[in-house]
């Protein structure tokens, strides 16, 4: 049986290496379309690395089962191909990646397979890489050879294909930004000392150099943006508050296209950076959110082991087309598609995956969550609390099955937990929902100019993170901004059009009329007058058009990840 388990083994890490090199192919080509603006491309290529581990994934799947037939089930030639597997992947740097993209393939080979210890690597895993001094894995600058010198150094260090549009403007602002955050609190002695990572991070329109100082005896991180102008590059902040940085690597925006020899090392890297974002959120981060999604569960069951509650119905108004349920000593929930939808939805289970999808391949700018999904999720089942067992038979039943002491759940998706607004907006004071229902309106409209109309804009579709961002979390009425029709309401000329009981002019499907938003979207009277003004352009179809004009164009709007007022020079368009 040994000799059969050795090709089998060899197919999976031949997929592997497969999968690595088109995923570091594909991530090499950013920097060239960065130098060259082609920001078309640089989403679509970002979407085809998105989708490169599942089309790899399906492809191999369907090859090893035919080389397996009706020994798919055979727990003992798994065991096998995965001992040999191991004597692969033993000494590789990105072992981690390996034992995931193992686990994935068993899921998908063996039938019915839940979560095993025995044949998957489910809690084993490998620790980051310690970051050693002169690494490979940064430039570093000495304390002593001043800050000007140091400033001028890093901006020689990283080519970026393109003319800096005012060289010595951006290295004034640094400068003066050092001097104001750090050297007012901080003097620099012999220990002090500057690292960057040499690998570039880039999304979207943006190029970010990730670094750290360490002086007053701590780590200090900070985060460079660089963008492209109309006449050149430029450096668009500095950026120190650890808040801004962790929403730039936040689970709400897409993942950074950056090249990562040792993935586990740039993790490490950004730990220290970003100290309070978990492992998972870092390999979710830098692209690799399969091994993400390891981890995560890796995470999810030592939590089990370290907790006593009970999985509950999730806070908020139930849903029409989800159930949702949380584990209140969690910062997850957890999210099932229904047997059947109350009226009006008509779609179907199908159509709402396929709406997961395109969110997960989507840029989600920030205002709309990632997911993880999984099948045959197990619980323990008396972890599950009794009104939430009756709510599972009721909503999602097919979904569902008992083996033993375990509750196995088919299908769901994990999703960070987050408050709903509709509930904060309750008890919130008049300023703190003043802020809220801004930020709320701003959502909407920066995914309308990433191309997505939300479509159910109530405000319990929407969460709150710790930052007080409003983040969209209800995705089964989704479309293509391109694809609505937003319209001016006919004013009724007549008694029966003012008093019909229904619209007496015709509606299409995809008809939007924003001026009804005013009705529903926020309801305290002591916020809704603010709103309203302060929005003005959501209630107005022009707006919407001008946008999808603009994306119809091709052009890519940028979404700023941290506040416009940092900005060296906000008036500069990118």
């Amino acid at each position: 049986m040994p000799h059969r388990a050795i090709p089998l083994a060899e197919k999976i890490y031949n997929g592997f290496l497969s999968y690595i090199h088109t995923f570091d192919t594909l991530t090499r080509l950013a920097p060239v379309y960065f130098k060259g603006r082609d920001w078309v491309s640089m989403q679509l290529n970002h979407r085809q690395r998105l989708r490169l581990y599942k089309d790899l994934l399906f492809q191999l799947v369907r090859e090893f089962s035919e080389m397996l037939g009706s020994d798919a089930a055979n727990r003992m030639i798994w065991l096998k191909i995965r001992n040999e597997y191991q004597k692969l992947i033993s000494d590789r740097n990105d072992i981690e990646l390996a034992e995931t993209f193992f686990n994935s393939i068993i899921r998908k080979a063996f039938p019915g397979m839940s979560a095993d210890p025995e044949l998957m690597y489910l809690m084993e895993g490998y620790s980051e890489c310690t970051i050693y001094e002169n690494s490979h894995l940064v430039n570093s600058y000495p304390g002593f050879l001043g800050l000007e010198k140091i400033i001028r150094s890093i901006l020689d260090d990283y080519e970026f294909g393109a003319p800096f549009m005012d060289r010595e403007a951006d290295v004034e602002f640094l400068i003066n930004s050092v001097k104001e955050v750090i050297l007012t609190r901080y003097q620099p002695g012999p220990e002090t000392t500057t690292e960057l990572l040499k690998s570039v991070f880039y999304r979207n329109k943006a190029a970010y150099l990730i670094g750290r100082t360490y002086i007053g005896n701590k780590w200090m991180p900070f985060i460079i943006p660089i963008l492209h102008g109309p006449k050149g590059i430029f450096v668009d902040t500095l950026i120190f508050d650890p808040n801004m940085m962790s929403t730039l690597f936040s689970f709400t925006r897409s993942y950074f296209m950056v090249e990562a020899k040792v993935p586990s090392q740039i993790v490490g890297f950004l730990s220290s950076v970003i100290p309070h974002k978990k492992t998972h959120e870092l390999y979710n981060a830098i692209g690799f959110n399969k091994h993400g999604k390891t981890l995560f569960y890796r995470d999810f069951l030592l939590h089990l082991q370290q907790s006593t509650d009970q999985f509950v119905i999730a806070p908020g108004i139930k849903g029409m087309v989800m159930t949702v349920f949380t584990l209140p000593s969690l910062n997850v929930v957890f999210k099932l598609i229904k047997d059947h939808f109350e009226p009006p939805k008509s779609m179907t289970r199908q159509e709402v995956r396929d709406k997961y999808k395109l969110v997960s391949l989507h840029d989600r700018v920030g205002r709309m969550a990632d997911t993880h999904e999984f099948e045959y999720f197990r619980i323990p089942i008396d972890r599950v609390h009794p009104e939430l067992i009756k709510e599972l038979r009721n909503t999602v039943n097919s979904l569902l099955q008992i083996q033993g002491d375990e509750l196995i759940i088919k299908h769901l998706y994990t999703e960070r937990k987050m408050e709903p607004l509709n509930i904060y907006l309750e008890n919130c004071s008049t300023e703190e929902g003043k802020f809220v229902v801004e930020d709320y309106g701003r959502s909407i409209l920066q995914l309308a100019q990433a191309n997505i109309f939300p479509g159910d804009m109530m405000t319990k579709n929407f969460g709150l993170t710790r930052q007080k961002r409003v983040i969209f979390y209800d995705y089964d009425e989704i479309e293509f901004l391109t694809d609505m029709n937003f319209r001016i309401k006919p004013k009724p000329e007549n008694y029966e059009q003012i008093y019909a009981s229904e619209p007496w002019y015709e509606i299409a499907k995809n008809d939007v009329f924003p001026e009804d938003f005013k009705r529903w979207m926020i309801g305290r009277a002591d916020l809704k007058d603010h709103f309203i003004t302060y929005h003005q352009d959501l209630f107005d179809p022009k707006h919407w058009s001008k946008i999808q004009q603009k994306i119809q164009q091709g052009e890519l709007i940028h979404a700023f990840p941290y506040p416009e007022e940092i900005r060296f020079r906000p008036f500069e368009k990118v």
